[in-house]
């Protein structure tokens, strides 16, 4: 159940930075097909930082020392480019217009998937 929750939380905050950041875009042709559209991307999305994220923060733990902690945004970015390109990949109608783009709109997911989280009840 906490899955199905995390999901429509990224489902949702994704939604809302399609909405805000311009060049972050989904076309689905339908609302319905536009809800599966968002509910896939973040799935894709939950899986891409759940796997690499931790290995990226192994490998560069100097540059996160260096940049005391701004070369994360550069990360964040580039897992949501490395989204982008999945989706497109499998055909699913969501774009990201390039690094600015993607830089805006993974700080806007953080922002707003932490703000449902602190709304959103977690069973733990």
């Amino acid at each position: 159940m906490g899955f199905l929750i995390r999901l429509a939380i990224t489902a949702v905050a994704l939604w809302i930075t399609t909405l805000i950041v311009p060049g972050v875009d989904v076309h689905g042709r339908s609302g319905g097909n536009t809800v599966l559209t968002l509910i896939v991307v973040a799935l894709i999305f939950g899986v891409i930082n759940a796997v690499l994220k931790p290995v990226i923060k192994i490998v560069g733990c100097v540059f996160y020392l260096l940049t005391l902690g701004l070369f994360a945004l550069v990360v964040n970015a580039l897992l949501f480019l490395l989204t982008d390109r999945i989706a497109r990949g499998l055909d699913l109608p969501f774009e990201v217009d390039g690094f600015w783009a993607a830089f805006w709109g993974a700080i806007v997911m953080t922002v707003v998937t932490w703000l449902i989280s602190v709304i959103v009840p977690d069973d733990r």
